[in-house]
């Protein structure tokens, strides 16, 4: 088999995993790495042993990549995915899909024009062993239907944080705070696991960390599902530490609780728990442990054809629903009613 080439764009952060997941994949070469920081390019450089270009550009010119892995600031994300899959080069774009709701019909629209390239979109945590365990159990009625959800995102940033990526603190560069960067794959859980969201509502505010970002902290959000049950997410960042995220689900005949591990309690039954895997040396805590099984499922799939199963259109929900919660704190028109599905996805957020 052909050897895969693929190149890494935006050496912050998170590209760690992303090179980790690559060196570990037989059959795969990273051929380039990219980022308009100088240092930051030639940092990773010297560190993966591979060339760095300052754009995706010249990325594609010179090294004709098969696939490139978008993690730059969120406000980038169209724009080079764009870029990338008109270039016939495959695309896999750290989360969210987009800093805007314009942006992420772009990509829906990119990824679904005939002969586009595969697009996906990290949403690692499907990926956890104690999600996949608790997808299965409510996917076949095991404790019986869910009534209702509470999940809690209790993390910890500094100033510190923000002023070493200044972006991430901007509506700008970051299309909003705690929703759209670290409580985003929560809500991603809970439309996911419990069927969809019709209905959105709740509060955004700046309580903790005012003096450095423009953006939330700290959000309250209640999704209605299609079954008519409820689910509530509290999440912040003014914590004082990071604390496992926790998503509690209620069922008819029993009780998941998800957080290190997944408990499953059945009324009147013997309790059951699934270990999660560890994460890697290299990974911050809250990262979790599943980056490496999404990258490597989706290098699975790579010239089959096959759409990614988590495709900008599946990944626009989580989105929607932030977006909602943004909507109604700036004073935008809200939507009664509106289907926020897959079957409709990136609806206009000013009709009315």
């Amino acid at each position: 088999m052909r050897t895969i080439r693929t190149a890494v764009i935006g050496c912050g952060d998170i590209s760690v995993l992303h090179l980790d997941a690559i060196a570990q994949l037989p059959g795969v070469e990273l051929v380039a790495v990219c980022d308009v920081d100088a240092e930051r390019r030639e940092r990773t450089t010297a560190e993966a042993g591979v060339p760095g270009t300052a754009s995706l550009t010249e990325t594609l010119e010179r090294y004709s990549p098969d696939v490139v892995h978008l993690c730059t600031p969120h406000d980038q994300h169209a724009d080079l995915a764009v870029e990338a899959l008109a270039a016939g080069v495959e695309v896999l774009t750290e989360k969210p899909l987009a800093s805007t709701l314009d942006d992420a019909r772009r990509m829906v629209e990119a990824a679904a024009a005939s002969g586009a390239p595969r697009i996906g979109v990290c949403f690692q945590n499907r990926y956890n062993a104690t999600v996949q365990e608790a997808h299965r159990i409510l996917e076949h009625g095991e404790l019986g239907a869910p009534t209702g959800a509470v999940a809690t995102v209790a993390w910890h940033r500094t100033p510190e944080y923000y002023l070493a990526r200044p972006w991430r603190g901007t509506w700008a560069g970051s299309g909003g705070g705690l929703l759209i960067n670290q409580a985003i794959h929560t809500l991603d859980l809970l439309q996911w696991l419990l069927g969809g969201v019709t209905a959105v509502t709740g509060t955004a505010s700046t309580d903790s960390l005012g003096e450095v970002i423009e953006v939330e902290d700290t959000a309250t959000v209640t999704l209605t599902h299609p079954s008519g049950i409820r689910s509530v997410l509290l999440a912040t960042n003014g914590a004082p530490t990071n604390l496992p995220v926790q998503i509690d689900i209620q069922c008819e005949h029993g009780t998941l609780r998800i957080a290190q591990e997944l408990t499953v309690l059945p009324a009147g039954g013997e309790q059951r728990v699934v270990t999660e895997r560890a994460a890697p040396p290299s990974a911050r805590s809250y990262w979790g442990a599943s980056h490496a099984a999404l990258i490597a499922d989706f290098y699975a799939g790579h010239g089959s054809g096959q759409p990614f199963w988590i495709s900008p259109a599946e990944a626009s929900p989580a989105l929607q629903i932030l977006k909602a919660v943004y909507d109604g704190k700036r004073g935008f028109p809200r939507r009664p009613g509106a289907e926020l599905d897959r079957d409709n996805p990136l609806l206009d957020p000013t009709a009315t």
